[in-house]
């Protein structure tokens, strides 16, 4: 499979997402991660569908090789706002077997997810098991309480 690329209104959507939550209008289920670049360590903010599964939140890259996935990695930490809320969490990313059955949640959880990932080609169903044979190409992360 050729390397995935987002989508060219991904760049318009997020834009809003962001403008919308610095307002303090929360956009559907969406918040936004904000952790500093690993190259410039300037702040880079991310729109993303955090959503729980065993009583901790995850969230899932939509698409191998995403940029805010390698700051968050390289970060390990960030901040996560819900319109006006927002709180400092520990970012903890999955291994593959760990990640397998997050990835399944997430076919369940996340429909806007689970539409991107179709439009992308990652999935054809969005079945949970398509998802789960994800693990290891899509960066499935966990946020915990910072300490």
């Amino acid at each position: 499979m050729s390397e995935l690329r987002p989508p060219r209104y991904l760049k318009t959507l997020n834009r809003v997402v962001r403008a919308r939550q610095a307002l303090g209008i929360p956009a559907g289920p969406s918040q936004v991660l904000t952790v500093p670049g690993r190259k410039t360590g300037k702040p880079r903010r991310t729109p993303m569908t955090p959503f729980l599964h065993d009583g901790a939140l995850y969230t899932v890259a939509g698409y191998p090789g995403a940029d805010w996935a390698a700051n968050a990695r390289a970060a390990g930490a960030g901040t996560l706002t819900r319109g006006r809320r927002s709180r400092q969490v520990k970012i903890v990313e999955l291994n593959p077997h760990e990640a397998a059955p997050v990835l399944r949640s997430f076919a369940v959880k996340v429909p806007v997810g689970v539409g991107f990932a179709k439009r992308a080609g990652l999935v054809r169903d969005g079945t949970p098991d398509e998802f789960a044979a994800l693990a290891g190409r899509l960066a499935v992360f966990r946020f915990e309480p910072a300490e």
